[in-house]
């Protein structure tokens, strides 16, 4: 009978104690970084009435009787579930997600918490405000690097603390040089004898610098015929200079029909139409003009006929009609007085060609010196003929094309000058000298005379002096990537003094990997080279933090660098369950725990750390809401079993009566 009270007082007490486990899990239900707690139960004594029995030949085995006296607390285990994630946007609230536990001292006993809202004291430490323990991590050297045989300790980042000057050692190039650039306009400076007038365009290599052009030989000539004096078709009458309102029938014409003339080895043939014996001198040069490509015109009382494209009379030529003949009244020949052989004493049966012009001999010969450099080799250029008038009347091929070089009247042997502007294209950033003094470093790159190819060329806007190292070329392959970048004079680095007391600097060039796009590139694409980045700085003072994932802190000082300072360090356990708490969010290592691993977030460590959010409690309240209605009914039916068990003891009592 008394074993049914005590084992209900056992399950009253038990509950009770999981009904505390639960109201401290809901208690902290916004407490950061608090793991939820969990009781499991066990049976306590057991009496033993009888033992098993073991089966025999004549019966079988036997089960033991035995009779349970209570229920005992098993476990209060704390779940380390992970919580969520509030963001705070404080640099210094710090929230692990996955496994792993702050570390924090007091200087004589290590601590272990999840809740990261950590901020500075006033000796600039990184501290727990709520109770003043040292966040535990490595301090950094100089350099930024954390080696690993740094101790671990409190984290002190001091505001304020000054970051020293760095001299510029290196500067480094990107994007591209456009291959097909040209700001190359072309200018006449001075068109001597060659009849040139007129220069326009843009010379297609993009290079600057002074063309001189020489020009040798003469011009094309017109094939010409000029008729001899009116002598009525050879009869040997005294000639007749001729002019524009005499009439074909006063010099003896008789017949104009069939007065034709050919051009070019007879591909063309025309008639000379319109015309009668009433008609003039006038008359029959308009008629002859209206036949394209000829000319005719009085000169000295004769008409000359020309063929108006100048050229080899081989290829440009006129040729007339036959001069006729017919037969007279008696079967004897007689002449017929037409216009070939009256205007042109061409004899009867015969024909006037005009067949005696002669090709252009011109040769221009082009000496360019680009801007800087030296005189390149001599160059041919094209001479242009106009298709015509057949004369020479410019020149092609300056500067790889584009420009346009021509005269009004033809050209002429002689000396000319011409002048193309310089393609750059420039980019400039601030550099560092050894006192942190800053200075304005240029660089210009200038299209070279050769195929992908620029010559690039350093200056400063100050006081400062180039010592060495202040031009050379960059040159690409044809498939835009960098083939090499040069210094001229065998230096390897832009030496400058900036002539305000610091140190002589040297700025080394980094435009990119031979062979690779990495860097300067030489694309037929727009001009987009600059200078990326460079290693120097001014002076700064540490004015902020960040936090990344695996614990670095990362001062940002005043001049722009960004340097590690110092990691935050994690520790893990074997057995995080078995770890003790020691209030305040805090645990530390037992005997069952393992000693502490201590690590690096990511690395050794396997959680990750969040800047600017903290981790909000494990507890679910409907889970623990749940636990609490069951531990309120076995509460509930243990305390049944006591007041069960006192009515039949009054019952027993009650039998004395």
């Amino acid at each position: 009978m008394m074993a049914s009270l005590y084992a209900g007082v056992s399950g009253l007490r038990n509950h009770q104690i999981r009904m505390n486990v639960i109201g401290n899990n809901v208690a902290n239900v916004n407490t950061i970084g608090f793991k939820g707690g969990r009781v499991t139960f066990r049976e306590a004594l057991v009496q033993d009435f009888k033992g098993a029995g073991r089966p025999t030949d004549l019966s079988g085995g036997t089960n033991p009787v035995q009779m349970g006296l209570g229920m005992q607390v098993s476990t209060i285990d704390n779940l380390f579930q992970q919580g969520g994630l509030e963001t705070t946007g404080q640099v210094t609230d710090l929230a692990i997600q996955g496994s792993g536990f702050f570390v924090l001292s007091d200087n004589s006993g290590v601590f272990y918490s999840r809740a990261g809202s950590f901020n500075f004291d006033a000796n600039a430490n990184l501290v727990d405000p709520s109770n003043g323990l040292f966040v535990q991590g490595r301090m950094a050297a100089a350099d930024g690097t954390i080696p690993i045989s740094n101790p671990v300790g409190t984290i002190t980042l001091p505001f304020g603390q000054q970051d020293p000057a760095r001299a510029t050692t290196e500067i480094v190039f990107g994007n591209n040089l456009n291959s097909m650039a040209t700001d190359s306009v072309a200018t006449l400076t001075s068109g001597g004898t060659t009849g040139i007038s007129t220069v326009i365009g843009s010379a297609v290599n993009g290079a600057g610098g002074v063309h001189t052009l020489t020009i040798a030989g003469a011009q094309a000539t017109n094939s010409v015929f000029t008729g001899a004096n009116v002598a009525d078709d050879g009869t040997g009458a005294p000639g007749m200079v001729l002019s524009s309102n005499m009439t074909l029938s006063s010099l003896g014409i008789t017949d104009t029909s069939g007065f034709q003339l050919s051009r070019d080895n007879g591909s063309l043939i025309d008639t000379v139409s319109g015309l009668t014996v009433d008609s003039t001198i006038g008359d029959l040069i308009s008629a002859i003009n209206q036949i394209s490509d000829v000319r005719a015109e009085l000169v000295g009382g004769e008409i000359q006929i020309s063929k108006v494209k100048a050229g080899a009379g081989a290829d440009y030529n006129i040729e007339s009609s036959v001069a006729s003949v017919t037969l007279d009244a008696v079967g004897g020949f007689a002449t017929d007085g037409n216009i070939v052989g009256v205007i042109f004493g061409v004899a009867d049966g015969a024909i006037f060609t005009a067949n005696n012009g002669t090709n252009h001999t011109f040769t221009c010969t082009d000496i360019f010196v680009p801007t800087g450099d030296i005189a390149q080799a001599p160059e041919s250029l094209e001479i242009i003929v106009d298709e015509t008038t057949g004369l020479a009347m410019g020149i092609g091929g300056l500067g790889k094309g584009g420009v346009e070089v021509s005269t009004q009247s033809g050209l002429v042997a002689g000396m000319a000058s011409i002048t193309t502007d310089d393609t750059i294209h420039g980019t400039s950033m601030t550099v560092y000298d050894s006192q942190g003094g800053k200075h304005s470093l240029t660089i210009e790159f200038l299209k070279s005379v050769n195929t992908n190819e620029w010559n690039w060329a350093a200056s400063f806007s100050g006081i400062e002096t180039i010592v060495s190292g202040a031009t050379g070329s960059v040159r690409f392959n044809s498939d835009g990537s960098l083939l090499d970048f040069r210094y001229d004079g065998g230096a390897s680095s832009v030496v400058f003094n900036p002539n305000n007391g610091a140190a002589t600097s040297s700025v080394e060039i980094d435009a990119g990997t031979a062979g690779r796009f990495d860097g300067l590139t030489g694309f037929a694409s727009p001009n987009t080279a600059s200078i990326m980045e460079q290693d120097g700085y001014t002076v700064g003072i540490l004015d902020k933090i960040s936090i990344d994932q695996s614990g670095a802190i990362y001062g940002i000082f005043t001049n722009g660098v960004s340097r590690t300072l110092a990691q935050i360090l994690l520790a893990d356990f074997n057995n995080q369950g078995g770890m003790l708490k020691a209030g305040s969010s805090l645990y530390q290592s037992s005997s069952n725990s393992g000693e502490a691993m201590i690590g690096v977030a990511g690395e050794t460590i396997s959680g990750s750390i969040s800047s600017g959010a903290l981790e909000s409690s494990s507890v679910d309240i409907s889970q623990e809401f749940t636990s609490m209605i069951t531990a309120q009914r076995g509460f509930q039916a243990n305390a049944r079993i006591i007041t069960t068990s006192d009515t039949m003891l009054e019952e027993l009592v009650n039998l004395k009566r």
